[in-house]
């Protein structure tokens, strides 16, 4: 007889809830770290206080606003279990929340109150939690899983793998995932840092160096794809949650545009101020909009000395442009040292969506960030990992 019916491999937010769903049906279930306690990227997440859910990951947008190889595939996860179910927990806990912007939902005390939820319900569901324990070889024999974990070895039916991507290494990242997909014959589609900061190179650097540390609203785009959201400056380039977004997006080489007036026309607010406001400079104008450094800068930029009364509208129209519609080339991002979750992973086409199993290995399923289903920035991939893990704690 297996020691387990079910091993998890990782008490992240994917495992943990794939741990409490077998355990409700009465599976015998190990879910295993390496770090020394569960739900550690959830205790991190939204700066404390756990962006768990957005009420708009839905699977009606999840072809949207879920990249994947295959977007169709995590619509069946996220259609059977919703953000509303997740939010029904939260409220059973009594876990007080508010919504802060586009749907996002945060705790209002810290997220440790969600890993206390989650690892309650696993002890209450008979699972056992081992932390603190490292994972080393993975062995099929025969119908059950043969796992090294620490110095000893575990054997079980069903294996879950989630474990995550490669996003934040220092918390204790790894290929893991991947490593056990390939060795059972999965393909893994290119993997690459998302939701992350974006760099410059030296020279535009040196340009938007005065800025570090400014934020203003704006529209950024990458082709057809655009984000109205904060934008930051950065010592080392762009961050803020729109550019956050856009990363997931944008690939070297590529370019992105900057609209720091989003909701207002450039030109327009350039000759209103020709004709109420005369004797103002352009960057003058800007920075009853702008912040003032951001407006300088700007100012600049336009290379249009004199007064605002003095240009003609072709000149205005040329600032305008820059405003709105301002052209940056990134040469790369922070990495997976600062990305919040990794972008491709493990093909959705060796798994069956209603199950997270894997179609030519029974028994073993993948969830949560290792797959090839990414979220938006703001509660998206939260919902994936229960998602995800409820559909897998379903069938393992």
């Amino acid at each position: 007889m297996p020691d387990f019916d079910v091993i998890i491999l990782g008490a992240g937010a994917a495992g943990m809830m794939a741990g409490i769903e077998a355990g409700k049906r009465g599976r015998k279930v190990l879910v295993v770290d390496h770090a020394r306690d569960p739900g550690e990227k959830i205790r991190i997440s939204g700066g404390g206080r756990c962006n768990f859910t957005n009420i708009n990951a839905t699977h009606q947008l999840g072809r949207e606003r879920f990249l994947s190889s295959n977007p169709r595939f995590a619509l069946s996860p996220l259609s059977r279990y919703t953000p509303e179910m997740f939010i029904a927990r939260v409220k059973k806990q009594g876990i007080a929340f508010h919504e802060k912007t586009l749907g996002q939902l945060f705790c209002d005390g810290p997220a440790t109150q969600i890993v206390a939820m989650l690892t309650n319900d696993l002890r209450a569901a008979g699972a056992a939690i081992w932390t603190g324990r490292q994972v080393g070889s993975v062995e099929r024999a025969g119908d059950e899983f043969d796992v090294m974990i620490g110095d000893g070895r575990v054997t079980a039916s069903s294996l879950v793998v989630a474990t995550g991507g490669k996003s934040i290494p220092k918390m204790g990242a790894t290929g893991l995932a991947y490593d056990i997909a390939r060795q059972f014959g999965l393909k893994v589609t290119e993997t690459r840092p998302a939701l992350v900061p974006l760099t410059f190179e030296p020279g535009a650097l040196e340009q938007l160096k005065p800025l570090a540390g400014v934020s203003a609203n704006a529209i950024v785009g990458h082709g057809k794809t655009q984000f109205e959201e904060a934008l930051l400056f950065t010592h080392r380039g762009l961050s803020g949650p729109a550019i956050l977004q856009i990363s997931s997006y944008w690939r070297e080489g590529d370019t992105i545009s900057v609209n720091l007036l989003p909701g207002e026309d450039a030109l327009e607010l350039f000759r209103a101020a020709r004709q109420t406001t005369p004797k103002l400079h352009l960057q003058t104008v800007l920075s009853e909009k702008l912040p003032k450094r951001l407006a300088q800068l700007l100012g600049d930029m336009f290379n249009q000395p004199g007064m605002v009364g003095d240009l003609s509208d072709k000149k205005l129209a040329v600032a305008a442009e820059q405003v709105s519609r301002w052209t940056l080339k990134p040469v790369g991002s922070e990495g997976y040292r600062t990305a919040e979750v990794t972008l491709g992973g493990i093909d959705t086409t060796g798994l069956d969506a209603k199950t997270m199993m894997a179609r030519q290995v029974p028994g073993l399923f993948f969830v949560g960030e290792a797959v090839d289903v990414t979220g938006w920035l703001g509660g998206y991939n939260f919902q994936w990992a229960w998602a995800s893990g409820w559909t897998a704690g379903q069938a393992a």
